[in-house]
């Protein structure tokens, strides 16, 4: 058991409330897609495979942006990161409506993926900083959970009302009104970043943003993703060569720099933050597998409108909101793991219950399903942040965190390739059944995982 430390200062809940502002943009974005892929697709006459890059370019961009933005926090200030943050999702949700062509809507996406980065890892650094440096309180950690967990669960819900009102423009015009309201809310609520010494200097970015780094990086997971995608047809083996080299030079970029922007070796070295970041990353390929592959069978499939695909997602947010705080106590009183431990079996049950779905299964047998895919994304969410907390130095918690949503991304950037080769030749029952099957052995990797994860309980904290 943690030896007793002091509790964290209370967290003010107007600051609490502006950073959970930043945090929710990401995960709804990520997620509010998911109903509006068909219109896009009919609109530029694109197929599954062309709409996978439409999401995996998100993800992509959100990886490499979420730990770039970390460091960018930890050394210029998390209140500075996260109103450029809401600047640049103005912007873009004014342009996507905009998009000439599907190119162009995919550049408005990027935009919109860096943007919506900064809130993470400057809403982590500044929670620990409202917290006295110390790890927060788990009730602290949860309203975050709740906030993440609920929006992106909730995002196939609003962007179907969104779609059914407006078209998919909607889903992008909904962030320029987030947007100026977020915006003025932060500078008055927020406390002010320390004054930056020495000015901001192009000697300085370089040595934050590793670009040789980060243009390895990218270049290895795209060439995994089209490598993946290719499978849909024809594979196109060279880039497995192409993957290899780019993670050659990533290794090469990280041992000649400092302060690199993955840290291979310090991720090594620490076999919890390794654990909580791996673990983290098999999560997201079944959530996201979920959060698309559900509205895509419920229309194409059923026939369902974009609507109601989205409120048949419902429940699986209602229960994810429910299950933080539940998470949260069991985190209090036995530690991360039960925690880990419930929501690894549940992801195991809901997955499993997916290969039960047909086209005549009537609507109201899909919601047992839905109910239970809720539990891990409250319960995984939680145990893991916590995790994370205790796996990271606290002057390097914007980083953690940034490294930490990368992970995510890459899970999702992972997932979104399974979705276009399993349903490149069309969405129907039979191939939701093998996504199902492919998710479920995830789910028991991570199930595997969480048995072997440590029953160390944390102090409890106001």
């Amino acid at each position: 058991m943690a030896s007793p430390a002091a509790a964290p200062t209370r967290v003010p809940p107007r600051v609490l409330a502006a950073i959970l502002l930043g945090t929710v943009l990401n995960p709804i974005n990520s997620s509010m897609i998911a109903v509006a892929l068909v219109r896009v697709g009919n609109d530029f006459d694109v197929g599954i495979v062309a709409l996978s890059w439409l999401i995996s370019s998100f993800y992509l961009v959100a990886a490499v942006g979420q730990s770039v933005l970390g460091r960018l926090a930890d050394q210029f200030g998390p209140r500075r990161l996260q109103c450029i943050g809401f600047a640049l999702v103005i912007v873009a949700g004014a342009l996507g409506p905009l998009a000439p062509s599907f190119g162009w809507l995919i550049a408005a996406r990027l935009l919109l993926a860096v943007g919506t980065s900064a809130g993470y890892p400057a809403g982590l650094a500044l929670l620990r900083r409202a917290s006295g440096g110390e790890r927060p309180a788990p009730s602290s950690i949860a309203a975050i959970t709740i906030a993440n967990s609920s929006s992106a669960a909730l995002g196939p819900v609003i962007g179907g009302a969104l779609v059914a009102l407006a078209g998919w423009p909607a889903i992008f015009y909904v962030n320029v009104a987030f947007g100026l309201l977020a915006l003025p809310l932060a500078l008055r609520w927020l406390p002010a970043d320390p004054q930056h010494a020495g000015g901001v200097t192009l000697a300085l970015i370089r040595r934050l943003v590793d670009l040789p780094g980060i243009a390895a990086f990218t270049a290895m997971l795209a060439s995994v993703l089209a490598l993946l995608l290719s499978f849909a047809g024809e594979p196109l083996w060279w880039l497995v060569p192409v993957a290899l080299l780019a993670g050659a030079a990533l290794v090469w970029s990280d041992r000649r720099r400092e302060d690199p922007f993955l840290d291979v070796e310090m991720l090594a070295g620490n076999r919890a933050l390794l654990s909580v970041c791996a673990q983290y990353l098999l999560v997201n390929i079944v959530a996201f597998g979920i959060f698309f592959a559900l509205p895509l069978w419920l229309e194409d499939a059923r026939g369902l409108h974009s609507g109601v695909a989205g409120l048949m997602v419902a429940p699986l947010a209602g229960v994810a909101v429910l299950a933080a705080p539940l998470a949260a106590r069991l985190v209090a009183r036995r530690g991360e793991r039960a925690a880990l431990l419930t929501g690894a079996c549940a992801m195991v049950v809901g997955t499993l219950l997916l290969t039960t779905f047909e086209a005549g299964t009537p609507l109201w047998a899909i919601v047992p399903a839905t109910v239970v895919l809720g539990i891990p994304i409250g319960f995984n969410n939680l145990g893991l942040q916590s995790a994370l907390y205790g796996a990271s130095d606290p002057e390097r918690t914007g980083a953690a965190a940034g490294l930490f949503q990368t992970c995510r991304f890459i899970g999702a950037v992972l997932s979104t390739s399974l979705l276009g080769v399993v349903f490149a030749d069309g969405v129907d029952s039979a191939s939701l059944h093998s996504l199902a099957l492919m998710l479920a052995g995830v789910s028991a990797v991570v199930l595997a995982a969480s048995v072997r994860r440590s029953p160390q309980r944390i102090t409890r904290t106001r």
